[in-house]
């Protein structure tokens, strides 16, 4: 070749790297939850996906798979993500993630979301998780304490407290020890109300009404994800001032949630993907903390419930329905 043939090609190369069709990546997304109930969380995950140059459809393919509810099914799921080859799976959730990682070694998995990745065994530390997991942590368990003040505020004569949760998730479990800590240094009685499948949903209202329980905190995870529209109208029904983990549930018609901003974790979670994607390795990626927090009330859920909402608990909320 000549010199001057040899330059114009070196020339030519950056144009050329780019116009090279980018490869299309498959994504496989473990959920807890339908699209449709998912789908504020997940658009932003799509839009930090685009701002990356993935474009669904030209450059992106989503695989989305949900449990609906249904913890047991996440085993299956994730066994035919990997049998469809994805270049990596998303996940929220604890179930959902150990579900994805006894699926596969070698594909990359992001958590959008996971109470606590080390005490579940999905991550050797934060720091340096080790193996093919990375991603965020949404810190339910020990957001658990401030969700119990939060609700005291709101309902000052409370002294029964009910603890709703999915105790076959781990990180269930893990909530219910710190909620039991909380609530005897603020002298209150805890009761645990351990819901593991929807037809005992109804029955663990009405048990807890029957008890003289005040309040309520509700846990986020696979079935109440599923079921938070039951959920919300049971509480209403049998008058339970209900705190919630994510803004979801108040959009729904409940009262009150505290927790992580679940949108902001999605659209971080792109990151992960993105960098994974471009070679780096996921056990090499600490898992992130979350940045962002979301304190919503609905007060006309508030207004049904005679309860006066403090005006100092008004003003730091992030969101409110009227």
């Amino acid at each position: 070749m000549r010199r001057r043939d040899a330059l114009a090609l070196i020339g030519l190369a950056p144009l050329l790297a780019r116009a090279q069709p980018r490869r299309v990546v498959r994504v496989g997304v473990l959920e807890t939850a339908s699209l449709r109930l998912n789908a504020e969380n997940f658009d932003r995950f799509r839009k930090a996906m685009a701002e990356r140059g993935y474009v669904e459809g030209p450059s992106l393919v989503i695989l989305y798979r949900s449990a609906e509810g249904h913890t047991e099914r996440f085993a299956e799921l994730a066994a035919e993500l990997v049998r469809l080859k994805v270049d990596l799976i998303l996940t929220r959730g604890t179930p959902a993630t150990q579900a994805a990682k006894r699926a596969t070694a070698t594909i990359p998995i992001v958590m959008a979301a996971v109470s606590d990745p080390v005490q579940s065994r999905l991550a050797a530390s934060l720091a340096r998780p080790g193996g093919n997991v990375t991603g965020l942590t949404s810190a339910t368990a020990e957001l658990a304490p401030k969700r119990l003040e939060l609700l005291k505020a709101l309902v000052p004569k409370m002294t029964r407290v009910a603890a709703y949760g999915n105790h076959a998730n781990v990180a269930a479990a893990a909530s219910w020890k710190e909620i039991e800590i909380a609530a005897r240094a603020m002298g209150l009685e805890a009761q645990l109300l351990d819901v593991r499948t929807s037809e005992q949903i109804a029955p663990a209202f009405a048990e807890a009404a029957r008890q003289g329980v005040h309040g309520m905190v509700v846990g986020v995870e696979t079935l109440s994800q599923s079921n938070r529209k039951a959920i919300v109208e049971l509480a209403a029904k049998h008058r339970l001032p209900a705190m919630y983990s994510a803004r979801e549930f108040v959009e729904a018609g409940g009262l009150v949630a505290y927790g992580v901003s679940y949108p902001d974790l999605y659209y971080r979670a792109a990151g992960f993907a993105d960098r994974i994607l471009k070679g780096a390795k996921p056990g090499e990626l600490p898992i992130e903390r979350p940045a962002k927090f979301s304190f919503s009330i609905n007060r006309r859920a508030a207004r049904a419930l005679d309860i006066v909402i403090p005006p100092d608990l008004l003003l730091r909320a992030d969101w409110a329905i009227e």
